[in-house]
């Protein structure tokens, strides 16, 4: 924030005004709303909106006192809500990254309250005791990690803390996994303002009833968010038009030394301070002749740097008495006449830096400001009536599970801080944080003097065996190669148990016979796998060879439109396990042409049974389900199309988890059942020719009472054995390498893709019927259309005969050698709307015979 931004301040302009004028948002409720909240614009394909704390802390500096005083007048509440007696025996719970401080005030307020904040950073030797899903959340992973396990095991109130209340999602979804496993009476939700819709309010008191408990609700504001029904698309074009004019502006920007765009660019930029990086100018290293100088905090050994691994009241006894003379140290190492200094957090690390802060306030005679880092990214915009002025970008700096990437420190940029004062924690005191292009560096192109603080990051204890939980564990972390599937562990985590050592495998004619009588569905076993002959194993490497490019532009292809449709940064799960090899490649092509590193995950879907709402709800946990894009690798009538979306509505309505797009991507869309592909033509994958051989050695998943409980992930088998005949990287490599050669092509591909009405039609669905009707099978579900379907009838079914697209070609040799082994007939067709349609022998039984299927021998 700026000088003039300040004076913009105290003119009394609203920092939610331009985003108000332009979408035609509303902001409805107590008065002091406009105080408490200002309105910015993400790039989001749910959410284009941002509501802006003025008193958290985290994007807009302001006076410790008020951060703080905001935090404990909330637990004073709470307390006087409990009373003494309930409140002594209350756990405060904060949300990372953005109230963990918030959580930790509350705390405060009331009293001698232990706590504990969510975490994405894994910890090793640290067991993990649970996780929630923050949905507005850009983080990879939300884990409970309290060094004493009994934390949470008491029967006191839960206090639940977040910055806003909006839906109710982020709290029912906490509420509902925690009460599993640790059930209480009464539970607390507090809030620094309640957004929620009337329909959401009674949704939580429907939730209490349901659990048995009593669940209070304290805030210091509330009010309503009113949305124009088309806010999505003004929000994505206004943030897309002004991220493109800003990008047009950086080598100004950064050349002229200027926090933002000129103000000349008024008229058509709005006020535009910087939507892509280029809001401060690129400094240059940050010399040793003091333009960062270390101070040293002494630190009091042994308590912890926040509540990642739990707060107690002792420890907060002996911050107290150790917070004047940290605070002491950094008044002696600022500058002479410092007027205006920043003492700025790190992400999670939000309240040791906000409590250094308060107690700087008082020793020193400056203006003391707090604000913390971030990883949300959003629009900056110069503008008084805009709540994020500037930004400033770097990378991340304490190695991150999921991976490197951009943070942000907004409205420091300009502000006139005449010092800063970094406060991280040692895990993130890197390389990364003293780079030339790291956080301290950014900070030394706009104040004269930074200072940096360091925290020992804090270390749990292992657990005593009496600490041990009494009750199961919580949903497990995804499994990986090597010890799950021949890939490797970065390429994808599948949210699957593993039932390797369990025989599932039936022949196929007895799984076929079963199946149609109704005996049994068909998750409830496993064909035995199909081991290809020489002859078929040069058709799979004589296709690959054929088909490699025009995988890789249609790998290309359909990437490209999630990115630009769905999600800057999607979160791909793949349906396992014909999605898995699709999911990975997109994940390379995002890397290889964007440099992205996404997380990928393989999840089981069932036809008849829907998805796995346990994986769902781990995925929830973890991620924003709006990013969340589930991958397949190509469409034939649209059944798990149709599957998906109707499992998705049931999960929303029984977990109350909202923003799961049922929209799948797929590499191939023959069937016109989905408007996110990379093509519609009927071509062979190659990876469909073969099974488990070429998805990473993992069968299909499987669906079975005995096997699978309720609170379990669906099962799959890691065919070990098999690993000498194990073509699934190769086939990956094999796409991959002609990714240089598609590059150009793909841009053009998806470019027409994107300007294409590429509205499903469900051509497919009607022909499947049609077909169906004419061939007197009178089941959609034994018709199986395209060149992928077709080839798993042969390897999985008991194929009764293969309509054949007449005068298809070089796609259809291992559809003819397969069918050829197996005495199925090949049925040229003139009119077929798919390159091939394998029918599976209806109303099968062991005894079957006679050209139309259906006679049985006596």
């Amino acid at each position: 924030m700026t000088e003039r931004a300040r004076a913009d301040e105290r003119a009394g302009v609203w920092s939610g005004s331009w985003v108000a004028e332009r979408l035609g948002v509303e902001l409805t409720g107590d008065d002091t709303l406009p105080a408490l909240l200002g309105l910015a614009l993400r790039r989001n394909p749910k959410r284009a909106h941002l509501l802006v704390s003025n008193v958290l802390g985290k994007h807009v500096p302001q006076s410790p006192s008020v951060v703080h005083g905001h935090g404990v007048a909330l637990g004073r509440r709470v307390r006087d809500l409990l009373g003494a007696e309930a409140a002594g025996h209350a756990v405060v719970l904060g949300y990372a990254e953005t109230a963990t401080g918030l959580g930790h005030s509350v705390a405060d307020g009331l009293g001698s309250a232990p706590y504990l904040h969510s975490t994405r950073r894994p910890v090793a030797g640290a067991a993990r005791a649970g996780g929630f899903e923050e949905s507005h959340s850009h983080a990879t992973s939300h884990l409970l990690l309290p060094e004493d396990p009994a934390l949470l095991a008491g029967d006191g109130p839960l206090v639940l803390v977040d910055d806003e209340f909006s839906t109710g999602n982020t709290v029912l979804n906490t509420v509902r996994a925690l009460h599993e496993r640790y059930p209480r009476k009464r539970y607390v939700v507090v809030a620094l303002v309640d957004m929620r819709s009337p329909a959401d309010a009674d949704r939580l008191e429907d939730f209490a009833r349901e659990i048995g408990a009593r669940v209070d609700l304290v805030t210091t504001a509330s009010g309503t968010v009113r949305l124009p029904d088309d806010v999505l698309q003004q929000g994505q074009e206004l943030v897309a038009r002004y991220e493109a004019l800003a990008a047009g502006q950086a080598g100004e920007s950064r050349g002229a030394g200027k926090p933002g765009l000129a103000r000349s660019a008024r008229d058509e930029l709005a006020g535009l301070g910087s939507g892509s990086g280029t809001t401060a100018p690129a400094p240059a290293p940050a010399s040793p002749d003091g333009t960062v100088a270390r101070v040293d905090l002494h630190w009091p050994a042994g308590v912890p740097d926040g509540g990642r691994h739990g707060f107690t009241p002792a420890h907060r006894e002996r911050l107290e008495a150790a917070l004047p003379g940290m605070a002491g140290r950094i008044a002696d190492a600022l500058p002479a006449g410092a007027r205006r200094v920043l003492v700025l957090g790190f992400e999670e690390l939000m309240y040791a830096p906000l409590r250094l802060a308060r107690e700087l306030e008082d020793t020193v005679e400056a203006d003391v400001r707090y604000s913390t880092t971030t990883r949300s990214p959003v629009l900056a915009v110069d503008d008084p009536g805009y709540a994020i002025r500037t930004r400033l970008v770097f990378p991340a700096h304490d190695d991150p599970a999921d991976g490197p990437g951009e943070r942000y420190a907004y409205n420091v940029a300009g502000a006139g801080f005449d010092a800063v004062v970094a406060v991280v924690d040692s895990a993130a005191d890197t390389l990364a944080l003293h780079a030339p292009d790291g956080l301290l560096a950014r900070l030394a192109a706009h104040s004269a003097h930074v200072l940096l603080a360091v925290v020992p990051s804090y270390v749990p204890r292992a657990p005593h065996a009496s600490h041990a939980p009494e009750r199961p564990p919580m949903l497990p972390e995804p499994l990986r190669g090597p010890d799950f599937s021949s890939y490797d562990p970065d390429e994808v985590g599948w949210l699957l148990q593993d039932l390797s050592d369990v025989t599932l495998e039936a022949p196929t004619e007895e799984r076929e016979e079963a199946i149609q009588s109704g005996g049994a569905h068909y998750a409830e076993s496993l064909p035995v796998e199909y081991q290809p002959s020489e002859q078929y194993q040069e058709l799979f490497h004589a296709a690959l060879a054929t088909s490699a490019a025009r995988l890789a532009r249609a790998v290309g292809a359909v990437t490209e439109i999630v990115l630009t449709e769905r999600s800057p940064r999607p979160v791909l799960v793949s349906l396992a396990r014909a999605g898995t090899p699709v999911g990975i490649l997109m994940r390379r092509w995002a890397r290889y042409r964007h440099g992205l590193d996404l997380p990928h995950y393989a999840v089981s879907i069932v036809r008849g049974r829907g998805i796995d709402a346990n994986a769902l709800r781990w995925l929830a946990d973890r991620h924003d389900p709006a990013d969340v894009v589930f991958v397949d690798g190509w469409t034939g009538k649209g059944a798990i199309t149709r599957e998906l979306a109707a499992a998705l509505r049931d999960f929303e309505s029984s977990d109350g988890i909202t923003g799961f797009d049922p929209e799948i991507a797929v590499l191939a869309d023959p069937g016109s059942c989905v408007r996110t592909y990379g093509t519609r033509d009927d071509f062979l994958i190659p990876s469909a020719c073969l099974n488990s051989t070429v998805s990473g050695l993992i069968s299909r998943t499987v669906l079975r009472a005995d096997l699978v409980g309720p609170h379990d992930f669906h099962g799959a088998k890691f065919y070990r054995e098999l690993a000498d005949a194990d073509l699934s990287k190769a086939f990956l490599d094999a796409v991959t390498a002609r990714f240089p050669d598609v590059a150009h092509t793909v841009d053009a591909q998806a470019k027409d893709l994107l300007s294409a009405d590429r509205s499903p039609t469900w051509e497919g669905w009607t022909a499947v019927e049609r077909i169906s009707e004419e061939y007197g099978i009178h089941d959609v579900n034994l018709v199986k259309p395209g060149v992928g379907e077709t080839t798993r009838v042969m390897l999985r079914r008991v194929p009764w005969k293969v309509l054949a697209r007449a005068g298809a070609g070089a796609d259809l040799d291992h559809v003819r050698l397969l069918a050829e082994q197996r005495g199925v007939p090949v049925e040229e067709v003139a009119d077929l709307p798919y390159t091939c349609v394998g029918l599976i022998h209806p109303k099968y039984t062991r005894g079957a015979t006679g050209a139309d299927g259906k006679a049985v021998a006596l």
